[in-house]
């Protein structure tokens, strides 16, 4: 088990990955008095550069692959690692620390054993998001709603900002909004959120976690005996989860339609709490923005969570009036000939993309790769496809047997500059009143450098064309 803050003193520790986490990590424990020794597989000029940050921060830094490099190699004497969260458990320097009896831990789990005393004794509480999609617009809103109640607040976690960074921040925090992700739980044992939600679970990072049983109850991990389980009631999985959550001082349910008793739901144009109240009116559907079906149930899903934690309604609506969404999540890039053109890059499995698709009425929809549920599931909303990337033939066999009727363009090129045939495509398809989706259900790395790379080449592509209509 790992050591209280004041003990880490002259442990040999070894931070694997050199990421988001791994720099704040290193310099948390060498400011402890840790001999830390910091890896990473890559050697690049960024990482050369890091190397010497961290040396004057007193970290050891290892660059470099191969059978017998740093990066696959447990360091001598070694008494704790603390593995970045991308790291699989299969990884040669993991293996071998299990192998060797040597704990092995995430930055969340140090990030939780280094939380600040609060004046009056108390620790630092942690409002906590996990689940497949929606987890930053919820930590996000759910940021917005604390800081509208009052309370000095940071988004954190997988959202961007590392939550080792926040737990060390010179100004404590009272209470941080942390967004989780499963390989972030999956090295967390000590976690004990105030209040945590599962968003919803579709099969994802398989190639991680090995199968959707092993994924589903890393992130079932987020609840913890004594605190506040949320979940989503038209969700089965995070539903399960939540039965299967120990002791915990009180289950919420949010879901997209009337609440029942114990529950946050919709009425009458509102989010209503009868959860934390009897009927209470939080804020109208209105102020969520956009208030498409999927946003509309994280807004509940952080309304919940700050509820628990004490916010008035009027917290709520001022959080959500407050919140802007992040780029590439369902964003309107223009209006061309009375179509819509939607950047929603950010769906980047089906899971995501058919939520996206569910928001709008006539879609013609930009795809790199895809499955036969989803296609089932949105063909009575398509126009057309139009296909681009590495997977074109397996999308256009499901289009096929489930929607044959759909009309179907590819783009065949793989350079960036595809994004231009498509929006043409996609703009010769569509008529007044239709909607132009990029909801691609995959990741970018065939074309792209990521997501927001392909939502920027969107963006563009919608803006020339609107400069020629």
């Amino acid at each position: 088990m790992m050591r209280p803050a004041d003990e880490f003193s002259g442990l040999s520790v070894c931070v694997a990955g050199l990421g988001v986490s791994g720099p704040p990590a290193a310099r948390a424990l060498a400011a402890l008095g840790a001999r830390v020794t910091a890896v990473d597989a890559r050697a690049d000029e960024a990482r050369r550069e890091l190397a010497g940050e961290l040396a004057d921060a007193g970290v050891t830094v290892l660059l470099g692959d191969g059978p017998a490099g740093p990066a696959e190699v447990l360091p001598d004497g070694t008494d704790l690692v603390v593995t970045s969260p991308g790291w699989r458990p299969d990884a040669p320097l993991l293996a071998a620390a299990a192998a060797a009896g040597v704990p092995v831990i995430g930055d969340v789990e140090l990030a939780w054993r280094l939380r600040p005393e609060l004046a009056g004794g108390s620790r630092q509480q942690w409002l906590a998001v996990t689940g497949t999609n929606g987890k930053t617009t919820t930590v996000r809103m759910l940021a917005a709603m604390l800081t509208a109640a009052g309370h000095r607040t940071v988004a954190a976690g997988n959202v961007g900002t590392s939550v080792v960074t926040a737990v060390t921040s010179p100004e404590p925090y009272p209470v941080i909004a942390v967004e989780l992700s499963s390989f972030q739980l999956h090295w967390s044992s000590t976690l004990r959120p105030f209040a945590a939600v599962v968003l919803n679970v579709a099969a994802h990072h398989l190639d991680w976690h090995g199968d959707i049983g092993s994924y589903a109850r890393d992130k079932g991990r987020i609840y913890a005996p004594g605190g506040i389980a949320v979940y989503n009631a038209d969700d089965p999985r995070s539903g399960e989860l939540a039965a299967m959550a120990s002791e915990p001082a009180k289950v919420v349910a949010f879901r997209h339609g009337a609440p029942d008793a114990g529950e946050l739901g919709l009425a009458g144009g509102y989010l209503v709490d009868c959860a934390f109240g009897e009927g209470v009116r939080l804020a109208a559907v209105g102020d969520v923005r956009p208030a498409a079906p999927h946003n509309v149930a994280d807004a509940l899903a952080a309304a919940a969570l700050a509820r628990a934690y004490g916010a008035g309604p009027d917290a709520i609506a001022g959080g959500l009036v407050a919140f802007r969404p992040e780029p590439h999540r369902i964003s309107l890039v223009a209006r061309v000939g009375e179509v819509d053109y939607i950047d929603d890059s950010k769906a980047t499995n089906p899971h995501a993309a058919a939520a996206s698709l569910a928001a709008y009425r006539s879609v013609v929809k930009g795809a790199e790769e895809d499955v036969d549920e989803l296609v089932c599931a949105a063909a009575p909303r398509l126009r057309a496809v139009v296909l681009l990337g590495a997977d074109r033939a397996s999308i256009r066999g499901a289009l096929a047997r489930h929607a044959p009727d759909v009309p179907v363009v590819e783009a065949a090129g793989t350079d960036t500059g595809a994004m231009d045939l498509v929006v043409a495509a996609a703009a010769r398809l569509a008529g007044p009143g239709d909607t132009v989706l990029l909801a691609p259900a995959a990741q970018s790395f065939d074309m792209f450098r990521d997501y927001p790379a392909r939502g920027d080449a969107f963006a563009a592509a919608v803006r020339r064309l609107a400069e020629l209509s």
